[in-house]
């Protein structure tokens, strides 16, 4: 029979395994977010719910025991006190894993661990990102880049309040992936999350509109300064495989898959396999 094998080892010993993840979640206490190995990952948010699950209970107990387990003691305040406050109305699930794909070297799978609604929540800037992609997109799918540049896009709060309140059924103006992220980051966040969704989804569907202009602008100054080298600067604006502009057809997975993505039905065996490129025309107007 098998005995306890129920957790990792590490190819460490008992002693030294414990101090690692003493130190791991010690760290994250401290920094809010950290990258390590998925395995190491895992065993570290399984030991930081409990942290931060003693946290919450209070009491002098669950203080010396937190206080004996940090490796940096003027770190538990924080958990009695600042964590305790944020997680109040958490049943549990205060840790997030992200992949991070392999480490350089002995190529180990990476990840960043975080703690949910930290001031650099990965997830929370990954769905601000996603609204301002999506509302640019039907935006200038409907007007066209140029209008789209000329006007902008309003009423990125009323629409971010509207899908927060949309039952699974109902349909708004994001996806429903996007929408049940978007839920799910401010579900336990304060008043002021749907202001800085805003604010961050403002940001990128900026940056969104201003950097193909300004690349095609570098680009014809490029193509004025060195007339050796004819449309080198054109040349630079062509978009690389998986890449993909607000507006267009593909998601950016199936760009990203090119030559190797599902093969389309009725599609003859000898036709040529296209590369994963977008060619949607959509901002050629600019």
């Amino acid at each position: 029979m098998k005995h306890g094998v129920a957790f990792r080892k590490f190819s460490r010993t008992s002693s030294h395994r414990m101090l690692m993840l003493r130190n791991l979640v010690t760290s994250l206490i401290k920094h809010e977010q950290i990258k390590t190995t998925l395995p190491k990952a895992r065993d570290t948010a399984r030991l930081a719910e409990k942290i931060i699950t003693m946290g919450k209970k209070g009491g002098l107990p669950a203080y010396q025991r937190a206080n004996a387990f940090l490796l940096e003691p003027k770190l538990t305040p924080k958990v009695f006190k600042d964590l305790a406050k944020r997680y109040e109305a958490r049943q549990g699930g205060y840790t997030r894993i992200h992949k991070f794909g392999n480490r350089q070297g002995d190529n180990a799978p990476h990840a960043i661990l975080e703690l949910v609604d930290n001031p650099r929540d990965i997830k929370f800037e990954m769905t601000a990102r996603a609204v301002g992609w999506e509302l640019l997109g039907k935006k200038v799918t409907t007007l066209g880049p140029q209008e789209s540049l000329e006007r902008g896009v309003d009423g990125v709060q009323k629409i971010v309040e509207h899908e927060q309140v949309l039952g699974p059924q109902d349909k708004g103006l994001l996806r429903e992936k996007t929408r049940w992220s978007l839920q799910k980051v401010l579900r336990f966040r304060g008043k002021d999350a749907v202001t800085e969704l805003r604010k961050k989804a403002e940001d990128h569907i900026d940056t969104l509109i201003a950097q193909p202009i300004a690349m095609k602008e570098r680009a014809q100054a490029e193509d004025e300064e060195d007339p050796e080298t004819p449309l080198a600067g054109r040349k630079a604006l062509r978009l690389k495989a998986g890449q993909a502009l607000p507006g267009t057809g593909l998601s950016a997975m199936r760009l990203a898959q090119g030559a190797l993505g599902k093969e389309p039905e009725g599609r003859s065996w000898f036709g040529r396999r296209k590369l994963g490129i977008d060619t949607t025309a959509v901002w050629g107007s600019i």
